[in-house]
């Protein structure tokens, strides 16, 4: 039996860029236009008439904010026990950046950025393209939904008390901002170890980023910058756009960056970080892969299993998208599948800080 159609709601400030959009899913048989609305309050007025499965919500609007529509419309779709998806539609801009970061962490469902080149055809098949990716894996995550959740597993290997693990690895993408704000707060403000974090952005949204989960967790986080030397504690974010390696030296770990091609279509990625951390700390590493699309982080984790690392992959019933995680399980790479409230309790048990 052919699905129902997805119903989207189109929200922005612009008449044109709604044409654009509501264009470019006319093309699309399974999925139809319910709305398309100027601003956050039409957008409310509608959602309590009738719940839409997806919304593109542009952030920056007059009146009713994209942060404060999206918290409404995330409340609403909670009370109705409603999956809905919302896609921010940001810009290349220091205010873009700053609030996209906090609506991902806020639980919105992922970002696109408006096309701004010279060439309209372009900018038009660049926003459908980054759309359809969308609403893809969304409508991937709906079809897990309603057939049920793999459960989650743990390891029956004993836990050690006296950690020999040095650092701790995370990658993540689709969903990431939202899980490690819920993880680094257990996990970072006692950590004894550096941290070191890929978060699929792009490179005007990293600084944006490491400062809001400094806030949050109490703790430094900062860019990653060349030449760094790691210190216990501190978490690193992978500068967007580009690879985050570090490289053991003289006693110490120092942080490089590298422009190298993108793998798995990502740049920073995970599979980058893990295998220099499995040289560099000569596998003593705790790793984690959240929530994202794609199976970045999954040849990695087995580099870094096979260096005696321990690997923990986030439980399909907790992740957005189960595909990074998803890969690492299948590669049999993970000694742990946790749910996201459970892996930061993990992590400090196992570096010897936990209950």
């Amino acid at each position: 039996m052919k699905p129902e159609p997805l119903r989207v709601l189109i929200v922005d400030d612009s008449r044109i860029f709604r044409s654009v959009i509501e264009e470019a899913l006319a093309t699309r048989d399974d999925v139809k236009v319910v709305g398309s609305v100027w601003s956050g309050e039409k957008a409310l007025e509608f959602a309590r008439k009738s719940l839409p499965d997806f919304v593109t919500l542009d952030i920056n609007m007059p009146g009713l904010g994209g942060i404060a529509t999206l918290k409404a419309l995330r409340d609403l779709a909670h009370l109705q026990r409603h999956l809905l998806g919302v896609v921010l539609i940001s810009s290349y801009t220091q205010r873009g950046a700053a609030v996209t970061i906090e609506g991902l962490q806020e639980g919105a469902f992922d970002f696109i950025t408006k096309p701004e080149g010279a060439n309209q055809d372009a900018n038009a098949e660049s926003l459908r393209q980054q759309l359809f990716e969308k609403i893809d894996a969304f409508r991937s995550r709906r079809q897990v939904e309603s057939v049920g959740r793999s459960p989650s597993t743990r390891s029956t290997s004993a836990v050690r008390r006296l950690s020999r693990f040095r650092a701790v690895v995370i990658g993540s993408s689709t969903g990431g901002p939202e899980a490690l704000s819920r993880l680094l707060p257990v996990l970072a403000p006692v950590c004894p170890v550096p941290m070191f974090l890929v978060q699929h952005l792009p490179s005007d949204f990293t600084q944006y980023f490491a400062s809001s989960l400094s806030r949050r967790c109490g703790t430094r986080v900062v860019e990653s910058r060349e030449g760094a030397i790691a210190e216990p504690g501190v978490l690193y974010v992978a500068h967007g756009g580009k690879h985050l390696v570090i490289n053991a030296s003289e006693g110490q770990v120092v942080l490089g960056t590298s422009d190298s091609p993108p793998e798995n279509g990502c740049r920073p990625a995970a599979d980058v970080l893990f295998r220099s951390a499995a040289v560099a700390y000569a596998g003593q590493v705790l790793a984690v892969v959240l929530t994202g699309m794609g199976c970045d982080g999954a040849k990695g984790a087995a580099v870094l299993k096979r260096a005696g690392a321990y690997v923990i992959a986030q439980d399909e019933a907790t992740s957005v998208v189960w595909g990074m995680p998803g890969s690492v399980v299948a590669a049999g790479a993970a000694n742990e599948i946790l749910p996201i409230d459970d892996i930061g309790p993990a992590l400090l048990t196992h570096l010897g800080v936990g209950g």
